[in-house]
């Protein structure tokens, strides 16, 4: 199914994509922690190469892996608890091993996160965390028909 998506949403090498994001998501399914909210079936094999046709055609000067590691980075990341955000970027590295795929950068948002944020100082611990988890707030919007803040 994934092999045959990603052909269909214009990717020429299908075959060695598919295989990787079925072993990140067999993977990750194994090693992330149990929760309520995590979804590595069909449903959410299908919304991330969705996306990854939408990227691809909206970046065709990309190459295939990059974007398909940022469509798996950018659907799963936001939905990640604390302690296995470093576990699913780990395994990201290891299925795509020296790709350097930069996050969109969206200025303006951020410039309007930081100047809502009076005292810095007082948030300092977490500020660029919760600058983050907006900013992947946003994006999940962008790409999916309902949200849920965990």
């Amino acid at each position: 199914i994934c092999e045959n998506m990603l052909m269909s949403e214009g990717f020429n090498s299908a075959k060695v994509l598919a295989k990787k994001m079925t072993v990140l998501y067999s993977l990750a399914q194994g090693q992330l922690s149990k929760q309520y909210h995590y979804d590595f079936k069909l449903r959410a094999l299908k919304s991330v190469l969705v996306m990854a046709g939408d990227l691809k055609r909206g970046a065709a000067d990309l190459p295939e892996d990059v974007v398909l590691m940022r469509a798996l980075r950018d659907m799963n990341m936001p939905k990640f608890v604390k302690q296995d955000v470093p576990l699913f970027q780990g395994l990201l590295n290891d299925l795509f091993p020296g790709l350097d795929c930069p996050r969109v950068g969206h200025a303006d948002l951020k410039q309007a996160i930081e100047d809502h944020f009076d005292d810095v100082d007082k948030y300092e611990d977490i500020y660029n965390l919760q600058v983050d988890k907006v900013m992947q707030l946003y994006e999940t919007m962008l790409t999916r028909h309902s949200t849920m803040i965990v």
